[in-house]
């Protein structure tokens, strides 16, 4: 007796006698059930007993045999239905269960000619080898190879595929018609590659050349770099000893040929992982940094770009598609860990310009923290931390005004700051929140001497920066022992530095109640004291600053006041006073606006301050410098910042609860602030807002977009204003703030540009290629979660886009924008329906949306003609304008039903001549579209009304629609469906 068994997992079925076809199969079927059932292996094998040949195994996978036979047929039936998925997933299966070598190169050779439908070019390459691998002269899998070689770029190789099919079969024309026209791409190709070549050698040598022209050699410069900002042609230069020549080109000294090398050296390595490798190799990372030391800002700029385009590059934070395949090169971890540690290193040298400084922090604060938080690698933060966090805490306690330190900018320590609370943010639990803090705090401590105040005021300076930063981890140090003595020390020293380091820490703690508890109870009487008794200007103005933001806790609660009657106007009379001083120096003017920044949450101090004209333009000529403080003065004094809903059944219940109830000034009601706003209109802050949004990134953060965002639209909510906004630049410096920024901010700004674009002449507020950028932000406002208002606006703005010419009209459709419009067709709101309704009238010339009119099985022609029917006249004239052009365009459109031709009838009648006119030019449509309409449309009282309207005298008002009837007619009179009178 022989016994054969079937393993599946822990089951063992036996078959304890010889079992002979046909029952065997039946049997094993059973077997492969029962394994299914019990959620066993995926695939079975069994075996048949007897029969020709004797024992023969075969497999079955998911209950169908795996016979790849029939699996390549069926993928066959699937790939002439145009099902590639399907075909593709029964070519994979042939292949895993065929022996047979012939067999297997045919799979192979169809599953390549899927690939090629799906344009997956890599893939069909390799399935085409794997077939000529086992019979060289397969044609088709040649060809194919050849197909999906040519769309790799890889046309060499293409062109010895065909070749060797030309030579199977020499008198197929599509292999000569193929060969002839790769010849002719292979030659043009090797043309331009030398004319490239024989280019590039030109432009070095016209810039090595000792006494060549300037002008020559700025043009060379300048056609180096835009040829190195496209992918051929920066391979072209570095194949052509290109990254050794720049390296010269930089030794020069010169700094004309610096910049033209640095920016070259950036288009090379941008996108593309192995360049930019040869060219931190090449050229040297520490090298790289000495150029970015130097004291000239193009210079320095230019190489902090260069090195964020290798950063990118190595990283693969570059997401753009460059060139045809992807460069394999090694790992580039030890590469981006130099780079970090370089930039570690320059923060704290003194060899290192001011601009050099901030360009390495900014670097740092860009490629330091994570990107998404979701990722939990913060790997960089932890490494910038243990090899650079003291480094950082260095540079953010420097004292310009002592001797001996290293060389910064105005916004140095801020940038630092900046840094410090990105990392801080970045890190994911407490420990390492602790070791951050402990460093910090040991770091300040190491700073304090009683026998050197230098060091003493490094450590408060430090702290200050902290402030600044990770609020949190400077508020618990500014409660250690002897840091409050140290701030009294200062405070009383005969130093004017002293003075205005403490003074300053001061301020930065003086933030929230909440938070800053300890300070504000133990720094007020120095401030007052610092304030009353000091003559110098500038510590005068900071103890300032300090009782400004106490006297602004309450925000713009009216009840909220920190000081007596009228002491806030007082103080912001004194910031004025100070900020129209020309004779300060800027930094002590900035202060000014500190000031006023808290000041404008009292009412009273903002209507002072617009009145105060030079005031506001002394602020705006600063713009650049302090765009924060600005950017809050005017959100306070336009007030636009968010206001909590005031409900009167909730007030009435938090007094009976006796609970403290937010007051409004009476100067923050309407029209106060609209006399605000026209003030600081007339006093030029369009112009100012362009400027600060053309600001660096570094200072321009998100949060000041955001509140750049909210006084734009608040200064945009007179339509008799925004002329005036669009006249000095505010549509265009709109466009960045509603695609960069905060969420909040970013819908903001959209709002701004729905209330300039619904009411402006798009091609005049957003000129050139920008009024594409606008249809984002706009159709961003198309959403449930917006309100009402946005919604309109947006509505009329895409109206007015898309009445300008076809190119935005796709744009708006490639935007997804058509089904939100459609949706807002049929909203309850009169006007917003209104609004969609026109915006429709004009997004059917496209012919997009006009065959989305006519799929089958959709109602949205029917809908149309509906709107025609409401009973509102500017619904009626926008339906009726979007039909009569439907229309025109789609002579197939069919309109015979009973109510819809008592709609157009209604609409042939209409008292308001433009929905008259556009019925009847519908009526004329469908009479030229189809015989049978035409022959139902005169059988009905529409011949009359046509008659009737026909007949009327001439009148310029009417004028359209008389024509359009008497147009009717005569086209049915052509058309034979009626006959004149005979005489």
């Amino acid at each position: 007796m022989y016994t054969k068994g079937l393993f599946l997992s822990n089951i063992h079925f036996s078959f304890a006698e010889i079992i002979q076809p046909p029952h065997s199969m039946v049997i094993a079927q059973v077997c492969l059930r029962l394994a299914t059932i019990k959620g066993h292996s995926k695939m079975c094998s069994f075996t048949v007993l007897g029969g020709p040949g004797g024992p023969k195994t075969s497999q079955y996978l998911m209950g169908e045999i795996a016979d790849p036979v029939q699996l390549k047929e069926e993928g066959n039936k699937h790939f002439q239905a145009g099902e590639i998925d399907k075909a593709i997933e029964c070519y994979t299966k042939a292949i895993k269960f065929s022996k047979d070598k012939k067999a297997l190169a045919v799979i192979y050779r169809n599953r390549s000619a899927c690939f090629l439908k799906k344009e997956n070019y890599n893939n069909a390459v390799s399935d085409a080898t794997k077939a000529i691998d086992v019979d060289a002269a397969d044609i088709k899998a040649l060809y194919r190879r050849c197909q999906a070689l040519e769309k790799l770029g890889k046309l060499d190789m293409a062109f010895k595929d065909v070749q060797r099919c030309a030579t199977l079969e020499p008198k197929n024309k599509t292999f000569l018609e193929t060969l002839r026209r790769l010849g002719a791409e292979i030659q043009l190709k090797l043309k331009t590659t030398f004319s490239t070549d024989s280019r590039v050698q030109n432009m070095f040598d016209i810039l090595f050349a000792d006494e060549s022209d300037k002008e020559k050699q700025e043009k060379a410069a300048n056609n180096l770099i835009v040829l190195a900002r496209e992918d051929a042609g920066a391979e072209r230069i570095f194949q052509n000893n290109g990254v050794p020549l720049l390296v010269q080109l930089i030794d020069t000294g010169k700094p004309d040929m610096i910049l033209a090398a640095i920016r070259t050296l950036s288009g090379m390595c941008t996108g593309h992982r192995a360049r930019a490798t040869a060219v931190t190799h090449t050229v040297g990372i520490s090298k790289l940094c000495s150029i970015m030391a130097v004291d000239n800002e193009e210079i320095v700029l230019a190489t902090a770009n260069m090195l964020q385009c290798v950063y990118d590059s190595l990283s693969g934070g570059d997401k753009r598609n460059y060139g045809k395949e992807e460069a394999l090169v090694l790992d580039s971890s030890k590469d981006l860990k130099d780079i970090l540690l370089a930039l570690l290193e320059m923060i704290t040298s003194k060899k290192v310009s001011g601009h050099g400084r901030d360009q390495a922090l900014n670097l740092l604060s860009k490629n330091v923290p994570r990107k998404d938080k979701k990722n939990t690698d913060n790997t960089k933060a932890l490494f910038t931390i243990d090899h650079g966090l003291k480094k950082i805490l260095k540079v953010c306690g420097q004292v310009p005004d002592l001797p001996d330190q290293l060389p910064l900018t105005e916004n140095t320590q801020l940038i630092a700051s900046v840094l410090l609370n990105k990392v801080y943010d970045d890190l994911r639990c407490d420990p390492e929140r602790d070791n951050f803090r402990d460093i910090c705090d040991e770091y300040i401590k190491s700073k304090f001497d009683p026998n050197d105040m230098d060091k003493n005021i490094h450590a408060i300076n430090t702290l200050s920066g902290l402030l600044q930063g990770p609020f949190d981890v400077g508020n618990v140090l500014a409660g250690r022992q002897g840091v409050m003595e140290m701030m009294v020390a200062l405070c009383g020293s005969e130093r004017e530095v002293d003075q205005l380091v403490a003074v300053e820490a001061l301020i930065h703690a003086s933030t929230k109640t909440s938070k800053a508890s300890f300070f504000i109870s133990n720094g007020v009487t120095l401030l007052k004291d610092m304030y009353k008794k000091t003559k110098n200007e500038k510590i005068k103005i900071r103890a300032l600053v300090g009782l400004c933001k106490l006297g602004s806790a309450g925000g713009d609660d009216y009840s909220m006041r920190q000081f007596a009657e009228g002491s806030t106007e007082k103080l912001a009379k004194q910031c004025r006073k100070w900020l129209c001083n020309p004779t300060l120096d800027v930094r002590t003017r900035k202060w000014a606006i500190e000031g006023l920044a808290y000041l404008t949450n009292d009412a009273d101090v903002k209507d002072d301050f617009v009145d105060d004209e030079a005031a506001m333009r002394a602020m705006f000529e600063l713009t650049q410098t302090i765009l924060y403080a600005v950017a809050c003065t005017l959100v306070n004094c336009t007030n636009s910042y968010d206001k909590k809903e005031i409900i009167p059944e909730m007030v009435q219940l938090a007094k009976f609860s006796k609970q403290h109830v937010p007051e409004q000034h009476p100067k923050d009601k309407k029209d106060f602030i609209v006399r605000r706003v026209k003030k600081i209109l007339k006093a030029g802050v369009t112009s100012a807002l362009t400027v600060m949004v053309k600001a660096d990134n570094y200072v321009l953060t998100d949060q000041t977009k955001e509140m750049l965002a909210r006084v734009f639209l608040a200064l945009a909510d007179d339509i008799k204003d925004r002329g005036t906004i669009v006249a000095q630049g505010g549509g265009k410096a709109l466009i960045p703030l509603a695609l960069e920024g905060t969420d909040k901010g970013k819908i903001k700004a959209s709002h701004a540009l729905a209330k300039i674009a619904a009411v402006s002449n798009p091609e005049i507020a957003f000129p050139g290629e920008r009024i594409y950028e606008v249809v984002r932000p706009l159709v961003s406002l198309l959403n449930t979660e917006r309100d009402g208002l946005e919604n309109f606006e947006a509505l009329l703005g895409l109206t007015n886009l898309a009445a300008l010419n076809d190119k935005l009209r796709v744009k708006i459709l490639k935007e997804k924008a058509l089904p939100e419009i459609e949706n807002y067709m049929f909203e309850e709101h009169d006007q917003i329906r209104q609004a969609a309704t026109e915006c429709m009238c004009n997004l059917v010339c496209c012919k997009e949306v006009q065959d989305r009119y006519l799929e089958d099985g959709n109602d949205k022609l029917k809908l149309l003609i509906l709107l025609c029917g409401e009973d509102d006249v500017q619904l009626q004239r926008a339906a009726a304008g979007a039909l009569a052009m439907l229309t025109a365009a789609q002579k197939k459109l069919y309109c015979g039903r009973t109510m819809w031709l008592e709609i157009i009838q209604r609409l042939c009648i209409h008292d308001n001549p433009e929905i008259q006119h556009r019925g009847l030019v519908t009526v004329f449509n469908m009479l030229d579209a189809d015989e049978q309409l035409a022959k139902k449309l005169i059988e009905c009282e529409l011949l009359e009304i046509l008659t009737f309207v026909a007949k009327l005298e001439d009148n310029p008002k009417k004028q359209d629609a008389i024509n359009a009837a008497r147009a009717c007619l005569s086209r049915a009179l052509d058309s034979g469906l009626i006959k004149p009178f005979s005489n």
